[in-house]
């Protein structure tokens, strides 16, 4: 049922934005952008937002994470990268950065090794581990990654991604917060107040209709290896639920 609903979803944003996607592509032949339904996966099925948002998003993350760690000529791994929506932009904004993306998704990664020159893409299996050597990035980001995780893998993808950061290195991660509890059942307000984790499974793991909310506690408490430098919890706007920002920092030793 659930993929029956997502299906639809794609077919009613393909013919709204049929016409103005059209006058992008008309407007920006020289931009490459992936296939719709890809596209769709990661963002909204609107070429103009697509491109457009997600070079301003690349600019507010760079921004973000100035005040821990000047990012240029430093290793920086987009962690479920999707068809490169965000780092595609980041050579115009680091300077001699080593930018590397990875995804469980092949398509999107074929698509991006195809289309977007100077950064290194890599496959990663649903589970661990990645494809690098342990502490080889100064920066990793992962954007409504976790929100799409079984219980499981919290606690195993947690531990990768300490692996594969050096000492001192910063961790950028979105979660579902307090803003998403309008969105839960009772029953998933319930457990979600005795701070535990809340799945709504009935779809493959990693699908973006896999969804998972995670109370501020129980992420905290997943955080063994690291220092909390930030945490911006998410707010409504426009009727639109915001997720959590953490920004992180691997203990230079751990425990």
């Amino acid at each position: 049922m659930i993929s029956i609903v997502d299906g639809g979803v794609y077919y009613y944003q393909r013919m709204k934005h049929r016409s103005s996607n059209n006058s992008f592509l008309m407007n920006n032949p020289s931009i490459k952008l992936p296939p719709d339904y890809m596209m769709y996966e990661s963002f909204q099925l609107n070429y103009k937002s697509y491109y457009f948002d997600s070079k301003e998003s690349a600019k507010w993350l760079v921004e973000l994470i100035s005040p821990y760690k000047n990012l240029n000529s430093k290793s920086v791994l987009d962690w479920g990268c999707g068809p490169g929506r965000i780092i595609r932009h980041l050579p115009d904004l680091l300077a001699n950065a080593h930018l590397f993306g990875t995804d469980y998704n092949k398509k999107s990664i074929d698509w991006c090794k195809k289309n977007l020159p100077d950064i290194r893409f890599d496959v990663n299996g649903i589970l661990p581990p990645l494809n690098y050597s342990d502490n080889q990035f100064d920066f990793i980001y992962g954007i409504s990654i976790f929100t799409h995780f079984s219980e499981n893998m919290h606690n195993i993808w947690m531990e990768e991604l300490s692996r594969v950061l050096k000492a001192g290195a910063v961790l950028m991660l979105t979660t579902h917060g307090e803003s998403f509890k309008r969105k839960l059942t009772n029953m998933e307000l319930s457990t979600f107040e005795e701070n535990k984790l809340v799945i709504r499974g009935n779809t493959s793991v990693g699908h973006r209709s896999y969804v998972a909310f995670q109370p501020k506690s129980y992420f905290k408490s997943l955080l063994n290896n690291f220092n909390v430098l930030k945490f911006i919890e998410g707010d409504v706007k426009s009727s639109n639920p915001q997720q959590d920002i953490w920004i992180l920092e691997k203990k230079k030793t751990i425990d």
